[in-house]
């Protein structure tokens, strides 16, 4: 039942990074695909989650849930600093 379980998080969170790397590659502006970021730190915690499951809170799933809260807190920083760099660069370019 455990390996079921764990097949099904370790299915979905691939699928979700699938589909999140696809947005990135299929959207045309720096902007939009700022967006694709949160369902890949949601992925990512579904990774985890699938390792606890099998593993239970051994060393190697203590390990993936501190990567998994690593990349859910990082995630909008990175994506706010990204986007802010964007913005401040396109207008300086549009300064003359």
């Amino acid at each position: 039942m455990r390996s079921a379980i764990a097949w099904t998080l370790l299915g979905a969170g691939a699928a979700l990074q699938l589909f999140a790397v696809l947005g990135v590659v299929l959207m045309r502006d720096t902007l939009d695909r700022l967006h694709y970021l949160a369902p890949a730190s949601l992925a990512g915690a579904l990774i985890a989650a699938a390792i606890v499951v099998r593993e239970s809170f051994s060393l190697i799933g203590i390990w993936a849930l501190l990567l998994a809260a690593f990349l859910l807190f990082t995630g909008p920083v990175l994506a706010h600093v990204t986007g802010r760099a964007i913005l401040h660069a396109r207008e300086e370019a549009e300064r003359p």
